[in-house]
Parts: C-alpha cells; sequence; structure tokens
C-alpha cells in the first residue's frame, strides 16, 4: 500500500479557525498551513463554504459567508482556511435567484460538490428528495421550489494534497503509435465474477491480480471504462425478468472531473481511493502497460430538468449546461443523456483542460479516449468548429500535446466527423468496424471498401498518420465478438427499455441457430469467423483495440447495450479462458505475430508504388490469379501482399512479405501466389484448420499455390528456399 496519511484530523465546532482572503485557483489547494478553497459562480449573489467534521454529519463544524468585495475576484469566490488540511471534509451553498424558465437554478438548501473536488465521500443517494432543487413531489415539478437541506446525504468534498504520493520516478511511457495495441476494459466487471479468484474483486487492486493475463495476450495500454465519480444508483427502472434494480455500471453519468470514483477500490473510500489509483498506474507502468482513461465531457450526471441539484447546475446553471435558447428551462441533449455541457464556453474549456492535467500531471495516464467527442467540437447552437474548438486546445496543449489522445467522432444529436478532427487526435473508426463486420458476415459490394479500411483509411486521415485510425470490431458498445456470431438480433429485453434501447443494426450473423447451440459445426464456424475477425483486425494498418474477453470468447447472451447490467450477462467468466483455450491462444498468436512484423507497423500510408526497384510494390492487390484482383459487387474474396523491403521509413529494416488471402465465398478458392525472387511462400495462419494448427509456430513451405476453405483467412510469409520449415 502507499505511504500516506488516513487519519484526518478534522477540527470540531469549538476550534475557532483563522481565515484570509485566499486567491482565485480553482478547487480545495492545500499547503503547511491550511487551505485555499475557490469556486466558480458568476452568477451568484452569495457564496458560503461549510466544513464538516464527519461526512455524515448534516451540521456543519465550521461555516464561513464569503464577503463579494473582499473574497471574489472577478468571478472566483475565494478563502483560505488556517488549520485544516487533507482528508477535511467540505461543501458549498450558493445563493442567487431560483428562476427555471430564464436558466438560474440556484438553491441555497443544497450543500454543493465542488466542481474540482478530488475526492467525493459516500456515493450520492438520488432517492432521496433532498438532493433535488425542486419538490419532487409537486405538480408543478422543476418550477417548484424545495427547502429541503441536502446536507443530509454523505456526499461531501474532500481535500486532497497530491503531494503527500511518492511516485518513485514513475513517468508516463510513451509508448509509439505504430507499436500500440489497446485493451479496452471496465474496472468492475473484469474481475467482478467469482470465478476471477482474485483476492479484491472488481478493483484496480484486482486487475492488477490479473496483470500476468494481459501480459501473456500481449497488449500495451489498457484503455479503462469511465473512472470518474458516478452513482451506481441512479436509474430507478427494474429488470422485467429478475425484478431486480438495474445499476448505471458503466459510469458514463460523471459527477466529478477530478475525483477518482471510490467504486472500484478497497476500504473506507474516504480519500484513499486517490492513493489507490495511483498505486495502480505506477504498478501498470512498471509492468510495461500505458493507462488511458475513457472520460466523459459532454455531458454531467445531474441529468435534465428533473435531475439532481448536484454541484454544475447550483453554481451556474447558464455557464455550465447549453440551454434551449426558447426556453431555458430546458437542457439541449447532444448527448442522449438528458444534458449537454457548454464545451466551448471559456470557463467550461478551462475546467475541462485543468481536469485533463490533473490526469496527466498528478494521476499519470498517458492519454485519454473521449466519449462522444463530437459534442466538444460544437458551438453552443450547435454547429461544428472542430478546428476552432476545445478539441484543438487540447490537442494543442503544453502538457496534454504528447499523449494519446482517443476521439469518438460522432454524438446522440447525429453528428457524424470521423477524419475531421484537429492534428494531435486519433478516432475510434467505425467505419472499419461496420465494414470489416460487413464483410465477414458475407455482405456483397464492400471490397472496395474494405481494402480502404485495412490500409489505414487514408481517404479519412490523409492529413495524418494511418495510426490515427483506430481499429476494432468490438467496444463496450455493442455485441462482443461471440454475440458478432450468435445473433441476428439485440436481445436487450432485460434493460428494461422495451428492447428499444442500443443498435438494430449489428451486421452480424448467427449460422443457422439465434444464441448458444450445441450443434458442433455451428459452433466451429462462429469459432472461425472469431478468428477471421482477429486475422483481419491484426493485418490492417492502424492501432488495432480488443475488447475485455474477446480474448476467451465471452458472450453477453445477445444484449448489446449491457450499461445497467451488473451480473453474470456481464461479468468476465474466467472458466472460458480454459473452455475456449483455442481462441485465446489464437488471439494471442495474432498479436504475436503483429509485433514480430514491423511491415505491420508502418509509420506512412502504402503508396502501391515500388520503392526499392525489386519490382513488388510496397502493398498490391490479388485475386485467384497474381495481381488481378476481383473487385466485382458479387465478389467474397480478396488477397494482398505487404513488402517487407518498401517502406517510406529510410533506416526501416528488411522484413518478410506478407501475403494475406481473405475468403468468404461459401466454397473453396484456390490462389496462385505471386512468384518471388529467391524466396518462396510459408505458412502461418489458416483459420479452417483446427488448433493449434490455425497457427503454426513453425511456418510450413507452401510453395506458390494455396487453397482457401470457404470463410477463412490464410496469412503466408516470404522466407529464402531452405526446403525445410522455419521458425516464424
Amino acid at each position: 500500500m502507499a505511504d500516506y496519511p488516513l487519519q484526518y484530523n478534522n477540527p470540531d465546532s469549538s476550534v475557532k479557525l483563522k481565515t484570509k482572503r485566499g486567491y482565485p485557483r480553482l478547487g480545495a489547494t492545500p499547503d503547511d498551513t491550511g487551505v485555499n478553497f475557490a469556486v466558480f459562480s458568476r452568477h451568484a449573489e452569495k457564496v458560503v463554504l461549510e466544513l464538516y467534521q464527519n461526512y455524515y454529519d448534516a451540521t456543519p463544524s465550521h461555516r464561513f459567508e464569503l464577503d463579494p468585495n473582499y473574497n471574489k475576484t472577478g468571478d472566483i469566490w475565494h478563502i483560505y482556511v488556517y488549520g485544516v488540511g487533507h482528508g477535511q471534509y467540505y461543501g458549498w451553498r450558493v445563493y442567487g435567484p431560483y428562476d427555471p424558465e430564464n436558466g438560474k437554478r440556484f438553491n441555497h438548501h443544497k450543500l454543493l460538490v465542488d466542481p474540482y473536488a478530488k475526492a467525493i465521500s459516500s456515493s450520492f443517494d438520488w432517492d432521496s428528495s433532498s438532493v433535488y432543487g425542486y419538490d419532487i413531489n409537486s405538480p408543478l415539478r422543476d418550477l417548484s421550489f424545495s427547502k429541503e437541506d441536502s446536507a443530509i446525504s454523505p456526499t461531501k468534498s474532500i481535500v486532497i494534497d497530491d503531494s503527500k504520493y511518492d511516485w518513485k520516478g514513475d513517468k508516463q511511457l510513451h509508448i509509439p503509435w505504430e507499436d500500440t495495441i489497446i485493451y479496452e476494459m471496465h474496472v468492475r466487471l473484469f474481475t467482478i465474477s467469482p470465478t476471477s479468484k482474485v483476492k479484491f474483486p472488481g478493483t484496480f487492486l484486482g486487475i492488477i491480480e490479473k496483470l500476468d493475463h494481459l501480459k501473456e495476450l500481449g497488449v500495451t495500454t489498457i484503455e479503462l471504462m469511465p473512472i470518474f465519480e458516478f452513482n451506481v444508483n441512479s436509474i430507478d427502472r427494474i429488470n422485467p425478468i429478475t425484478g431486480e434494480r438495474l445499476k448505471d455500471i458503466w459510469g458514463y453519468n460523471p459527477l466529478g472531473f477530478f475525483a477518482v470514483t471510490g467504486n472500484y477500490s478497497v476500504g473506507l473510500k474516504l480519500g484513499e481511493q486517490v492513493f489507490l489509483f495511483k498505486d495502480f498506474v505506477k504498478e501498470l507502468h512498471k509492468n510495461g502497460f500505458e493507462v488511458i482513461l475513457d472520460v466523459v465531457y459532454n455531458h454531467t450526471g445531474e441529468g435534465n430538468e428533473l435531475g439532481p441539484t448536484l454541484n454544475f447546475r447550483g453554481f451556474d446553471n447558464e455557464i455550465y449546461y447549453m440551454l434551449d435558447p426558447n426556453n431555458k428551462r430546458y437542457y439541449l441533449n447532444y448527448s442522449g443523456c438528458g444534458n449537454t455541457l457548454n464545451c466551448n464556453h471559456p470557463v467550461v474549456k478551462e475546467l475541462i483542460i485543468d481536469s485533463l492535467r490533473y490526469w496527466a500531471t498528478e494521476m499519470h495516464v498517458d492519454g485519454f479516449r473521449f466519449d462522444l467527442a463530437a459534442v466538444l467540437g460544437r458551438t453552443p447552437d450547435g454547429r461544428w468548429i472542430g478546428d476552432f474548438s476545445l478539441l484543438k486546445d487540447i490537442a494543442e496543449d503544453p502538457i496534454l500535446h504528447g499523449l494519446k489522445l482517443i476521439a469518438e467522432g460522432w454524438d446522440a444529436a447525429g453528428g457524424y466527423f470521423l477524419g475531421e478532427f484537429p492534428e494531435g487526435w486519433a478516432e475510434w473508426n467505425g467505419q472499419y468496424r461496420d465494414t470489416v463486420r460487413k464483410f465477414v458476415r458475407g455482405d456483397e459490394g464492400v471490397l472496395v471498401e474494405l481494402a480502404k479500411r485495412i490500409t489505414g483509411s487514408q481517404d479519412l486521415y490523409s492529413k495524418k498518420r494511418p495510426h490515427a485510425s483506430i481499429n476494432f470490431i468490438t467496444c463496450h458498445d455493442g455485441f462482443t465478438m461471440r454475440d458478432l456470431v450468435s445473433y441476428n438480433y439485440k436481445h436487450n429485453e432485460e434493460n428494461g427499455e422495451n428492447n428499444k434501447d442500443g443498435a438494430n443494426e449489428n451486421f452480424s450473423y448467427n449460422y443457422g441457430v439465434e444464441g448458444e447451440t450445441d450443434d458442433p459445426k455451428i459452433n466451429e464456424i462462429r469459432k472461425r469467423q472469431v478468428k477471421n475477425f482477429i486475422t483481419i483486425l491484426m493485418v490492417s494498418h492502424g492501432t488495432p483495440m480488443i475488447l475485455m474477453g474477446d480474448e476467451i470468447y465471452r458472450t453477453q447472451y445477445g444484449n448489446n447495450n449491457a450499461y445497467c447490467q451488473d451480473n453474470e450477462k456481464t461479468w468476465l467468466d474466467w472458466t472460458f479462458k480454459e473452455k475456449h483455450q483455442d481462441i485465446f491462444r489464437f488471439f494471442k498468436k495474432m498479436i504475436e505475430f503483429r509485433k514480430k512484423h514491423h511491415a505491420l507497423r508502418r509509420k506512412h500510408f502504402f503508396t502501391g508504388r515500388d520503392l526499392t526497384g525489386d519490382g513488388i510494390a510496397d502493398i498490391s492487390w490479388h485475386g485467384v490469379k497474381p495481381f488481378q484482383p476481383d473487385w466485382g459487387y458479387h465478389s467474397h474474396s480478396i488477397a494482398f501482399m505487404i513488402s517487407g523491403s518498401d517502406f517510406l521509413c529510410k533506416d526501416a529494416k528488411e522484413d518478410n512479405d506478407i501475403f494475406v488471402i481473405l475468403n468468404q465465398w461459401r466454397e473453396p478458392l484456390t490462389f496462385t501466389l505471386p512468384i518471388l525472387h529467391g524466396k518462396t511462400w510459408y505458412r502461418v495462419v489458416d483459420t479452417a484448420k483446427p488448433s493449434p494448427y490455425d497457427f503454426l509456430d513453425s511456418p510450413k513451405q507452401v510453395g506458390f499455390v494455396y487453397t482457401a476453405e470457404p470463410r477463412s483467412s490464410v496469412v503466408l510469409i516470404s522466407m529464402p528456399h531452405h526446403g525445410s520449415d522455419c521458425p516464424v
């Protein structure tokens, strides 16, 4: 465990505390003699800071009313309190007009969490009427006013002194983009199942206990689904099948942009979660893994006009949120979650940049994946201003510039801006996902598109480098890879939304039976198609991303939007690793293959030209006959050759040539392979063969003809003609 104080000295009300004016640095900033507290509010009439001896107290130990002439600089209210420090509980009350129809929702009866709080005690209880700014029983709904004091809630902000942590020389890893393989995971769902057999299931420590699995798999970069503080119990629906209450388990409704959630920590969660997370990052770095955070800055967990008043709404509703210009009572909803953060307002911009800098400097994370990042590129009236928006500020920020920045290039209001993000951004390539799915399913007319996607989507990212394309087939949204080959339709009945939630078009196919089956023929083709998916992903140009559990053939039983399921449906079943060790081995070997061959990990796009004068282009396309690809609408197969010697980088060492056959036709196809000078072809991969022959550790010489079975992928490499099989 880290060396940090757990005993907090929170003075009781008998201790008189001295104060001074303080300074306008947002948040709670401790030093040797006390703490500076500061918050933003442009339209407040009065601001009060309250200190609490215990997080569960309903009455403050100390109360400081800030003088608007003395304790205010511009729109920032501030005060310095002597004799308090790390671990102090606090909250704010903000006085001002309650006039929802004009966008103002001040209510001093609500104890507000500091938007810059580094830790938040306990969790928010939305079943309690006290956290709402209006009377939840009134027929006037949010036009009514609540006088109930929300300090009875155990949710308080906590002062954190980050300087008390010893990083022991740790720093970000900066793994080159071309060597990066991302693994998207959810902290709790990764180890909460009893089958994980870890000491601390569902926590950051649980992940550390499973690092051997991640090392064996070969991924380089762990992308964590949201870890900002959020309320697991914010959903009031029940599971119509089991009758149990649903949980907001994914955490895409943040309640603070600086506070790591206590949901994934052990112990009391009264501030130590901050240091446990630092321990986690330090340990992952020590083991060679980067840590990327999935961050949600497009909306908050305060919801729409009927949501609770927890922080932003109570400090300055009309600054922090995009409101409907025709009726400011209502929120614009580009996020699909009830509200939209006003990301291009200077105050909100600063909040987001400050948050990112905090995670980069004090938490040492290696990068960020931005949920619905398109929202960050919109003006308050909804226009897209990519290069003139917060997105550009983040990419050019002196602290964030060198980190991995990944965008989800769309939002819930129909904005789709793939390829339009500023320099410095990589993007989840939704077109890659859909095209590969369609091809493997057997759709017609997708081969030209497939070729673009496999070669790094130059049509989208020509102004950048190929790594800007984050290639993925599955992610937390949608089917797992196993479900992609087991279900024609989504099965989200247990979410309690009449199966209306989640995407309808998954480009999936069940091969004859909807869901699980004992039919060995169907199971064989399903597994083969999963191997085809991972083969295509690992030979594609760009940055590959894998979804947690796909490597052990995980299922969510057809649920393609499992955000509210905290049960066996979503828990990773670790017995699958043994049960489906053929899948795990194949994933591991394909990742290993990618790492061994830098011809697959170029820094530049292919040119289609012969750069060395050996008669072979850096990439060439083939059909059953060399250099004669069939791009026709009805074609279901394509082959391509990647040169091991044609590189735009001057210092690149020679690699093997790589020949890939993708046959999704229902018949076997015999391919004549290109003749190579002084070399011949050896087979590494054939997904039609049973494990372990699907991936050969010692490639087998095949000469210049190869028959690809129906629905199979084949990977060959060139080697000098030795007359015997050689290791890769």
